[in-house]
């Protein structure tokens, strides 16, 4: 396989990439709901500020977890896309 080759992502890598993205995004999100919510002082006990303080403490390491399997499943599947081509 040549160096510059581009290998396509297959599906179980797209729609974990799309759902890495969204977890982080929506978890920044609500980060910066959170910066914008005391800057406005509001009540963090009731309504939804409990959900958006505690959605970044199970997204982001959700993200990095996934992130981690994207990372797995891309390498074995390019070292085994690599030695079949030496074939």
């Amino acid at each position: 396989m040549a160096e510059n080759t581009r290998v396509p992502l297959n599906r179980i890598e797209r729609i974990l990439a799309f759902v890495i993205g969204s977890v982080a995004g929506i978890s920044i999100v609500a980060i910066a709901a959170i910066f914008v919510g005391r800057a406005m002082r509001a009540d963090f006990t009731v309504g939804v500020w409990p959900a958006a303080a505690a959605l970044p403490l199970i997204g982001l390491p959700l993200a990095v977890v996934l992130l981690l399997i994207f990372l797995v499943l891309t390498v074995t599947r390019r070292a085994r896309l690599a030695r079949d081509a030496g074939n």
